[in-house]
């Protein structure tokens, strides 16, 4: 490929956006457009150009022509912003009085030279007449066709035939998902140019550490359109790396740029913004980019910061049967659910707790090590034991029941449920259909409850607890069941400096707080303030 027809896109603030809401310094971005400049990268897709108003976001999540014209754009730098086409046909800009105009002057009149909309194969048909619309503004088009991955030869060839029609400048294809390899790669290569004649450009993400081995399969067989973002900075585990592209293509072009400043911007302003936002590639990404998992799934999670391990992993493992390639935030809060407001239950435990000890069964250490201990404290006295989540440390037949609440466990423990024998206390009611759909044919009850921060509050079939913690839930039960007095096993404690263990410090210290409940006293070793008494004084 001749030199002269390579293009270089960076979309640094438009991809990277989605980490801090496009909200970018003023300064950082003159600094940025400066050295993109001086490395001749031909477009700065500089961010999202959207009339959406719904909540706060920077400047860069709209690229206002106000918002340009205050910028220091080098001449020789073109700027490009990206619109989504769900946004065009939503807002039906194909309509005579359209709005259209609102988003876009005439090109005259604005720094903007592209216009980028970023489509699915399904909205196609209805994104090309309003792209068409802008062209006509007089800005160059181009349309990136999202989840390429998924696209057969027919569908690309379709989708040329009408980009044609339309008079499209440049096609673009993205790698939304992270999961192209080599030779899928060269395959759609192929089949873009077999049905267009025009520019091909590849947008690539980094899931599985191929960003920029598929970037450059890509231009060695046809694609003159790269792009690219400032230390890979975008969405989940980002992109082609700008400072590694443009050290491969001086190497392959002899094309002579200085990168001193760009190394710089590099390590004094975007690696102290990786350290903050933690973007880059790491196994969860892989295991995305694997199974063509949207990484907004797991940039969510990861940001969140709520997730453990075990909940992201079976948040993956539902995701490669449960619509994971379209992102959903709705989708994301169903596998955190909080149980906000009134929860319904049918079980009452009061039929078999009613004047009866309880004895709660955590996961720590604790019950493994004095397994013979408790398992004769059980014998002895005869509580009603329930056994968190998965808890089997004890003799099966000692336990009555299991409970457990957190939709995440649900998902990771499902499996395990079906074959242990004690009935399991869940909140069915409230569950989405597909985690209830995993529990049709468990031996279950249904106890209610409603999550409501600082709060413990009992009732009949259902119970208002601090937050999804098992034991919180299973603290409910037993009230709700009146139970004489609460005995706890196998709660360790985390160590001080884990919020775990924060979080467990308050929930007992809230407990304690209440007038009208089971006294809890603790019978292996605990680091929690609760009252502790050894099992063996028991014995």
């Amino acid at each position: 490929m001749a030199k002269n027809k390579l293009k270089i896109l960076d979309c640094t603030f438009r991809d990277g956006g989605y980490y801090n809401n496009w909200n970018f310094d003023i300064d950082l971005i003159n600094k940025y457009l400066k050295v993109m400049s001086d490395i001749k990268v031909d477009y700065v897709e500089i961010g999202f150009r959207s009339g959406e108003k719904k909540e706060f976001k920077g400047a860069c999540a709209y690229s206002t022509d106000e918002f340009l014209n205050n910028l220091k754009i080098p001449k020789n730098l073109k700027i490009a912003v990206m619109i989504n086409g769900s946004e065009l046909i939503k807002e039906n800009y194909l309509k005579k009085n359209s709005s259209l105009k609102n988003l876009f002057n005439k090109s005259k009149f604005s720094k903007v030279k592209l216009v980028r909309i970023a489509c699915h194969y399904s909205e196609i048909n209805k994104v090309l007449p309003v792209a068409s619309k802008i062209k006509a503004l007089g800005y160059k088009v181009a349309i990136n066709l999202m989840q390429i991955s998924d696209r057969t030869l027919n569908e690309i060839q379709k989708f040329c035939d009408l980009a044609k029609k339309y008079k499209m400048d440049t096609l673009y294809f993205a790698d939304s998902t992270g999961s192209l390899n080599r030779d899928q790669t060269l395959q759609i290569v192929k089949n873009f140019k077999k049905s267009w004649d025009g520019e091909v450009g590849i947008h690539a993400h980094d899931n599985m550490d191929m960003a920029m081995e598929n970037a450059m399969i890509a231009l060695n067989n046809g694609v003159n359109w790269i792009d690219s973002t400032v230390l890979g900075m975008g969405r989940g585990p980002g992109n082609v790396k700008t400072e590694n592209l443009v050290l491969e293509l001086e190497k392959r072009f002899k094309r002579k740029v200085n990168y001193n400043q760009l190394i710089k911007l590099v390590e004094n302003d975007f690696t102290p913004l990786k350290k903050k936002y933690g973007w880059g590639s790491n196994v969860y990404y892989y295991l995305s980019g694997l199974y063509a998992i949207h990484p907004s799934f797991i940039q969510g999670m990861l940001g969140a910061k709520t997730f453990s391990s075990d909940e992201i992993l079976a948040v993956i493992d539902n995701l490669k049967t449960e619509g994971g390639k379209k992102f959903s935030n709705d989708l994301i809060n169903m596998y955190k659910q909080y149980f906000v407001g009134k929860g319904k239950g049918k079980y009452q435990p009061i039929k078999d707790i009613k004047n009866k000890d309880v004895l709660i069964l955590g996961s720590g250490a604790g019950v493994i090590v004095h397994k013979v201990a408790i398992e004769s404290f059980v014998k002895k006295y005869k509580p009603f034991v329930i056994a968190l989540n998965t808890q089997n440390s004890i003799n099966s037949k000692m336990i009555n029941t299991r409970a457990v609440c957190n939709t995440l466990r649900l998902l990771t423990d499902h499996k395990s449920f079906k074959y242990l024998p004690q009935k399991l206390i869940l909140p069915y009611q409230r569950l989405s259909s597909l985690i209830k759909d995993k529990f049709k044919k468990v031996n279950k009850l249904d106890f209610g409850v409603e999550v409501k921060n600082n709060t413990f509050k009992f009732l009949k079939s259902s119970a208002v607890i601090p937050n999804t913690l098992a034991i919180s839930y299973a603290l409910g039960i037993a009230n709700s069941g009146k139970a004489k007095k609460i005995f706890i096993a196998g709660f360790d404690g985390y160590e001080a400096e884990d919020p775990k263990r924060r979080e467990m410090d308050e929930l007992f210290n809230l407990y304690q707080s209440l007038k009208n409940k089971s006294e809890i006293t603790s019978i292996t070793p605990t680091k929690y303030k609760v009252k502790s008494i050894s099992v063996y004084a028991l014995w």
